[in-house]
C-alpha cells in the first residue's frame, strides 16, 4: 500500500469552453520573484515539449504523467510528487488524460534574484551544521521528490495568496516564497541524508545521527546519545536538526518507526501488538493513534487492507 500523499489544495480544472489548448493549457500568475502557472491536459498525447525558464519547482496536482529528460530513464510522475529542474527540456507523456479525467500540474518559476537573497540570507544567519556545506538549490539536472507534508503546505498557502486580488499579495507571496524555498531544500536534504545516508556518514554528522536511528529503532533512543553523535548539545541538536530538515529529531524517529511497523504489518502472521513492539513502540494506544493520524487508518485496517 502506498504512503499517504501529500497534495497541495485542489485547483478546479477548467471548463472545456474556457481552454486554450486541449494540452498543456497554461494559466499564469506573475507576481514579484516567481510566477506561477497550472498545466491542465484534457487528452492523451506523447512527447510533447515543454521548457521553462529559470529555476522551477514542479508539482503533480491530478492524473499521470511520463517524464522524458535528457540522459535519464523515462519516469512516472504522479500526485504526491515534485520535481526540481533549471532550464531543461521535458518531453511529457499524457497516456491517461481526457476530459473527464485532464492531468493537472502545478510549476513555480522562481528568479535568480529570489533564489539568491534567499541563499544569503540563510548562509549569513542560519548556516547549515556542516560548514563547508551551505545552503543551496544547485541541481546536477533535475531532482525527483516525494512531497513532504511541510513543502506541501507551503505550496497550497503559494497558490492562495498568488490567486487572491488582494492589494499586498506580492509582499505576501514574498515571504511565502521564501519559506517555499527554505522548504524545498530540507525536503531536498532529507531525501539526501535520510534515504542515502551511508555515502555520507563521514562528511555529515547528521548522517551518522540517521545511521545509528535505523539501526538501532527497536530499542530506547536517547537524545542525549543522539546529541553526543553530531558533537552538540541537545538544545543545538534540536534546533539546527530542524532548521535543516524541517521536522524534529522526535518526529523524525516517529516517522522511521511508522514505517518499519507499514513494513512488518505486510508479515500475515504479525499481530498489531507485535508489530507495535518491534517497532519500537512500547504503548499500543499510543501508537495506534499515531499510527492514524498519519496514515489516516489504524494498524488494524491497514493490516487488512493489505489482504484484501
Amino acid at each position: 500500500m502506498p504512503s499517504r500523499l501529500h497534495l497541495p489544495a485542489a485547483v478546479a480544472p477548467l471548463a472545456p469552453e474556457r481552454l486554450h489548448s486541449l494540452v498543456e493549457n497554461r494559466t499564469v500568475y506573475t507576481l514579484d520573484g516567481f510566477e506561477l502557472n497550472v498545466f491542465e491536459t484534457h487528452q492523451a498525447a506523447h512527447r510533447v515539449q515543454l521548457r521553462l525558464d529559470g529555476l522551477a519547482l514542479t508539482t503533480m496536482l491530478r492524473g499521470k504523467k511520463v517524464m522524458h529528460l535528457p540522459g535519464h530513464a523515462a519516469f512516472d510522475y504522479l500526485p504526491g510528487e515534485s520535481v526540481v529542474m533549471q532550464d531543461e527540456l521535458m518531453e511529457i507523456d499524457f497516456p491517461e488524460a481526457c476530459l473527464c479525467q485532464p492531468t493537472q500540474c502545478l510549476a513555480v518559476v522562481i528568479a535568480p534574484d529570489a533564489i539568491r537573497h534567499t541563499l544569503d540570507l540563510l548562509n549569513e544567519r542560519h548556516p547549515r551544521a556542516e560548514a563547508h556545506q551551505p545552503w543551496s538549490l544547485q541541481q546536477p539536472d533535475y531532482a525527483h521528490l516525494t512531497n513532504t507534508p511541510e513543502l506541501t503546505d507551503t505550496l497550497s498557502r503559494l497558490m492562495a495568496v498568488s490567486r487572491t486580488s488582494h492589494a499586498n499579495k506580492d509582499v505576501l507571496a514574498g515571504f511565502t516564497l521564501q519559506e517555499l524555498l527554505v522548504r524545498l531544500m530540507q525536503t531536498q536534504a532529507r531525501q539526501l541524508i535520510f534515504h542515502d545516508y551511508a555515502r555520507y556518514v563521514t562528511t555529515h554528522r547528521f548522517a551518522a545521527v540517521v545511521a545509528y536511528i535505523k539501526q538501532h529503532l527497536s530499542e530506547k533512543l536517547s537524545i542525549d546519545k543522539l546529541s553526543a553523535l553530531a558533537c552538540m548539545s541537545k538544545a543545538t541538536f534540536f534546533r539546527v536538526f530542524k532548521r535543516e530538515f524541517g521536522i524534529t529529531p522526535v518526529e523524525f524517529i516517529i516517522r522511521e518507526r511508522l514505517g518499519e511497523a507499514k513494513r512488518l504489518l505486510r508479515h500475515p502472521l504479525a499481530s498489531v501488538a507485535e508489530v507495535c513492539l518491534r517497532a519500537g513502540f512500547n504503548n499500543l494506544s499510543y501508537f495506534q493513534a499515531l499510527f492514524k493520524k498519519h496514515e489516516g487508518v489504524t494498524p488494524g485496517a491497514y493490516k487488512k487492507q493489505l489482504v484484501a
